[in-house]
């Protein structure tokens, strides 16, 4: 085809040709990223405000790592969503958080604002294909269109782990421990975090037991939601037009009573030894409109950051999306890049520097270049990080280069008097060197 052949898109007739650009001048301003998204960049960062690569990089790997030692499996979707499966789980009020538009084909789309709602899409398609419960987990980019604050940026990647078709407690202690152990595999502590548990349906006998307008209910969620962030007198006033007092919520949360499902989620986890990192908190009660059970959030001890994470049980939510034709309980938890990095920073507990190659091959000669480039490949393929000079560079300029990027050995190809190939390995900590043939070059670098 055209474009295997080396011709561009558009200079193959696959789209408009556009104009030659403008020369670039010093008026011209530079091109930065759009307000609140983020560029990820390789240690060492040019300037503290850079966000980290490898950083980014060592979260994800803990968050894999932990959830395949529960036995998650991974998944994905499009970051492009129809809008109306945001609409149905949130309401129309969800628009105004959302990148959304019309595509070229008239369909209302929207960047995906939360994995949820895509999950529940996938497993209510293809949950008779899998054996239940269902263990998943992703970890997505997702996007929302509203005001950057601390901890809140338009677009982050949020590790999101569910387990569906299991309607007992055990299920959620589950999830509990596996966000525990997520956040300890990143060096966290029970002195860093807790677990703030609580129960959607101890709020939803609550309110019942006050209010029989069940179109209300949602409302008074809110309302407790947003407890320690609205006016105290501007709370009272809500709740009293919804049958209840601050004074009243108050105490609910002071009493701190578990349920009979929070006190079996608290007995599995402290089976495991994990109670220490787990507490009733009735002020935690989740905004979402599809929590239907237990629900949690996990905070920093000393209250210096936003949630780190949040989640709990769905019952409804597939069968929502499916319009009634699958059935399935469902929980889940999501965790956030953002606030996570903030805290790991804070903690001290930020990877160091990524290490350098484990060799640099230095060229010495011509006819040596092929030999040279024959160790390089043998040594990759071993599974070794190898650099080496791409042009024309002196050999005080390549070891120099060889110390900057911190590698660990030098490696140089030579010839002996009788023409024999051999290799001179330097040990850049403790400058002993040795030559070798070329075929014992990874034995002598495995028993460093």
């Amino acid at each position: 085809s055209a474009r295997r052949s080396g011709e561009s898109f558009h200079s193959a007739g696959f789209g408009p040709r556009l104009a030659r650009p403008p020369p670039v001048t010093s008026t011209r301003r530079c091109m930065q990223a759009l307000p609140g998204f983020r560029d990820f960049l390789p240690e060492p960062l040019p300037h503290r405000d850079a966000w980290s690569a490898d950083v980014r990089r060592h979260i994800f790997n803990a968050w894999r790592d932990t959830a395949r030692r529960y036995g998650f499996r991974e998944y994905d979707g499009p970051p492009l969503e129809p809008l109306e499966l945001f609409t149905l789980k949130s309401g129309e009020e969800i628009v105004q958080q959302l990148f959304n538009f019309e595509d070229k084909g008239g369909r209302a789309v929207a960047l995906r604002p939360e994995m949820t709602p895509t999950l529940a899409r996938l497993v209510a398609g293809v949950e008779r294909h899998y054996r239940k419960p269902i263990r998943w987990f992703a970890i997505p980019q997702l996007f929302r269109y509203e005001k950057q604050q601390k901890g809140r940026l338009r677009e982050h990647f949020q590790f999101n782990a569910d387990i569906f078709g299991e309607p007992g407690p055990g299920a959620d202690a589950e999830l509990v421990a596996l966000l525990i152990d997520s956040l300890r595999a990143l060096g966290l502590t029970r002195e860093d975090f807790v677990i703030r548990l609580s129960s959607r349906r101890a709020w939803q006998d609550f309110f019942r037991a006050r209010c029989q307008d069940s179109s209300r209910e949602y409302a008074f969620y809110q309302a407790v939601d947003k407890l320690e962030r609205e006016k105290p007198e501007t709370t009272d006033s809500l709740l009293r037009d919804l049958g209840s007092s601050l004074a009243d919520v108050r105490a609910f949360i002071e009493a701190g009573q578990p349920t009979g499902e929070l006190q079996a989620i608290l007995d599995n986890l402290a089976a495991r030894g994990l109670a220490d990192f787990v507490k009733i908190d009735y002020g935690v009660i989740r905004g979402l409109a599809y929590y239907t059970g237990a629900v949690f959030e996990a905070f920093d001890r000393k209250g210096e950051f936003r949630a780190i994470a949040g989640g709990g049980r769905y019952d409804q939510l597939v069968k929502l999306v499916s319009g009634g034709k699958v059935d399935l309980p469902g929980l889940g938890f999501g965790m956030g890049d953002v606030v996570l990095a903030e805290l790991l920073k804070a903690r001290g507990l930020l990877p160091g520097v990524v290490p350098g190659p484990d060799v640099f091959v230095l060229f010495e000669s011509p006819e040596l270049t092929a030999d040279s480039l024959r160790l390089v490949q043998q040594l990759r393929e071993a599974g070794r990080a190898v650099e080496y000079p791409l042009g024309p560079l002196k050999g005080d300029k390549q070891f120099k280069r060889a110390l900057e990027l911190g590698a660990r050995w030098t490696a140089r190809v030579e010839s002996d008097p009788q023409g024999v190939r051999q290799v001179r390995l330097k040990n850049l900590s403790t400058r002993a060197e040795q030559v070798v043939g070329p075929d014992a070059v990874l034995q002598q670098l495995a028993g460093e």
